[in-house]
């Protein structure tokens, strides 16, 4: 029986994101059809650890469950996630496998079919992004050598600002480095382009002919500016250390502290990297913990955390204020991300002392973390949106394969 009977018969294709991090992958499993329907979700953590587990959440929820699993490195933690697939049997109605790619570097400006080309391409620019590039090759081959008549789908995270203006672009090094493909790119594009899709489906007219900056925060955090549906500017640049304060990463740093440190410490280049990405952000300043949520349980009694997160949010504020300079002005402000949907608190001491740029915050609505969280005076419309990434991701696939999906909403 070829894969097409067997998915007649068994029910409607699957589609299966993939989100392959550091020290993790997480995936999600569609139903395709006239909806779009989120079957599981789940991930293999602490890939590289002697206590990596294998985590799945389910529509029902005895299917349910978390267990260990042998993980010493990416290539056996696929191994287990495919293994587990065939487990189940989802391999006989699985249409296509959508992969998160963090970095399409100055080619790739649109999702599309992952052919050995593609993945060429992407070995040559995995020196752009060490940290995510190479476990995103393997897994994508792992899939195509397991299971080499499924369809794959590379939905790139740069690609929401792969048409930033000009000026947004360049990167102030000579200009011999742009023929490198040297330059500001911006990530969380998933994030980003979902976003602007649930804004358009809440009917906000900026969706397409406002200005609105998005403030996807969580682990990772950055922010876009975007006109008329269209991303003019974005905090992250050329790698996503750069941009505001995060968890673990630095964001934006004098180019000088390399020079120095090097001298000082005799740091190396790779220390360096490990420093600004594993070490910094609230980790560095706090010196306990990386997670908002513990910061802000001790700010009160430990100075390192409040200071952390005061520098979290002035850089958010500061940010703010530049896009709407950047725009023109401001009509819509949407928090997004673990940070960004989950702490009211946060969101307050951003938005506190931006009323001259309209924004005012409603106490109650903010508190109760509800979809609109301005106060009816407010010039600007401030909204809290929940991300979803695998959504955006299987949505794409579908599109990109055609693969039949009628109802975009969930």
């Amino acid at each position: 029986m070829n894969r097409q009977a067997s998915r007649q018969q068994s029910g409607p294709p699957l589609v299966l994101t993939i989100n392959g991090g550091s020290s993790s992958i997480k995936f999600a499993l569609f139903e395709t059809g006239n909806t779009l329907k989120r079957v599981l979700e789940g991930s293999i953590e602490r890939i590289g650890l002697p206590d990596a587990r294998l985590r799945v959440k389910s529509v029902n929820p005895a299917d349910g469950f978390s267990r260990p699993v042998k993980a010493p490195d990416h290539t056996v933690a696929v191994e287990v996630l495919m293994d587990w697939i065939e487990e189940r049997g989802d391999q006989e109605v699985l249409a296509a496998v959508g992969h998160r790619v963090v970095h399409g570097g100055p080619k790739y400006s649109e999702p599309q079919r992952i052919t050995a080309e593609m993945m060429a391409e992407l070995r040559r620019l995995s020196p752009f992004d060490p940290e995510h590039l190479p476990e995103e090759i393997l897994l994508a081959e792992a899939f195509q050598s397991r299971f080499p008549d499924l369809d794959q789908v590379a939905c790139f995270d740069t690609a929401f600002h792969h048409d930033l203006p000009r000026v947004a672009q360049l990167l102030t090094i000579p200009r011999r480095y742009e023929a490198q493909g040297i330059r500001r790119y911006g990530f969380h594009g998933l994030s980003y382009e979902f976003l602007m899709g649930e804004l358009g489906r809440n009917g906000d007219p900026a969706a397409t002919r406002g200005r609105v900056i998005l403030a996807h925060l969580g682990n990772g955090a950055s922010l876009a500016a975007v006109r008329a549906g269209r991303s003019i500017d974005t905090s992250m640049g050329f790698t996503p250390a750069a941009g505001v304060t995060m968890s673990t990463r630095s964001g934006d740093l004098d180019p000088g502290l390399v020079w120095y440190l090097a001298r000082s410490e005799k740091m190396s280049a790779i220390q360096f990297n490990e420093m600004v990405n594993f070490q910094s952000g609230l980790l560095g300043i706090s010196e306990t913990s990386s997670d908002m949520r513990d910061l802000l349980e001790c700010e009160a009694h430990d100075v390192r955390a409040a200071e952390a997160v005061a520098s979290f949010c002035y850089q958010i504020k500061k940010r703010i204020g530049s896009y709407a300079a950047a725009l023109g002005g401001l009509d819509t402000l949407v928090f997004s991300g673990g940070i960004g949907e989950n702490a009211p608190v946060i969101r307050a001491r951003i938005c506190e002392g931006l009323e001259f740029l309209g924004i005012e915050i409603g106490v109650k609505q903010n508190a109760a973390n509800e979809a609109v969280i301005s106060a009816s005076s407010s010039r600007v419309a401030v909204r809290v949106i929940h991300t979803d990434e695998e959504q955006m991701i299987a949505r794409t696939v579908c599109r990109v394969l055609d693969i039949d999906e009628k109802e975009k909403e969930r």
